[in-house]
């Protein structure tokens, strides 16, 4: 990858895509990751005002420390960027207080993981109407297009997505080229939405340049059946992931009513 030229290319994108819609900036939320410090780097280079949101919702204190410095480090070398921490664990538990309860708490764990990133969301979304900004997305395109390892509504509720076309590990490629925070590139990747340590691999079974691999092999039309061993097993947790979540990654289905019903006569 031309990695000085990709960047330029996002850069370019994003300001010419803000312009256009006569739009001041952006806002992104922080999670501690590599996309979301990727994303909020190349959105800081365009010379827009950025607004970093640190939204923590019981977080683990290693995560919004890599948040915290990442955006420190934002605001020191861009002059348009600021920040704000939105303390949204209180209107989690409140959420969480007024839901019916449940005979096993594991039953609900996925929804309420999912109900964190819409919260989320949701503060991208009211700090972006009251500035006129654009929400980024920090989906990378293994995620967005592969497994569809996000929330629907949540992470993936965007205005525009500057990495999607990207996989994971040239992700890193221009988090090291961009001179992002050594911790944030070496820490394990985790979406961060069960208030514990486990890692994105965990969740999924796979590691990501295995997920790169069977995203290329499906491309070729692939099928489990022509694998074997741990290549067998990496495919079909991809093949599974990619069916199972295709309703995240294709338009909303609409209900289409033959002109013939519509008709009165």
């Amino acid at each position: 990858m031309q990695t000085e030229k990709v960047v330029a290319h996002i850069v370019k994108w994003l300001k010419d895509y803000a312009t256009d819609a006569n739009i001041k900036g952006f806002t992104i939320g922080i999670s501690g990751g590599i996309d979301s410090a990727v994303t909020s780097t190349l959105c800081a280079m365009t010379g827009l005002e950025l607004l970093c949101l640190e939204m923590p919702i019981h977080q683990a204190e290693s995560q919004i420390n890599r948040a915290l410095n990442h955006i420190a480090w934002l605001e020191k070398h861009f002059d348009t960027v600021r920040s704000r921490t939105v303390q949204l664990t209180p209107v989690f538990d409140s959420f969480v207080a007024a839901l019916p309860s449940v005979k096993n708490e594991e039953e609900r764990f996925m929804a309420l993981a999912n109900a964190r990133a819409r919260l989320r969301m949701t503060t991208l979304y009211y700090f972006a109407g009251l500035k006129n900004y654009l929400v980024a997305g920090t989906g990378n395109k293994v995620e967005d297009f592969g497994v569809g390892f996000f929330t629907k509504y949540g992470d993936g509720g965007v205005d525009l997505s500057p990495i999607a076309d990207l996989m994971k590990t040239e992700v890193y490629e221009i988090a090291r080229y961009l001179g992002i925070n050594d911790e944030i590139i070496k820490a394990a990747p985790t979406d961060g939405l069960w208030g514990d340590n486990r890692t994105d691999e965990d969740q999924i079974g796979a590691s990501y340049p295995e997920l790169e691999w069977a995203m290329k092999m499906n491309a070729q039309g692939k099928e489990p059946t022509d694998f074997t061993g741990r290549q067998k097993e990496v495919f079909t947790i991809y093949y599974r992931l990619n069916r199972a979540n295709r309703h995240k990654m294709v338009p909303i289905p609409v209900c289409e009513i033959p002109e013939l019903l519509k008709s009165t006569t």
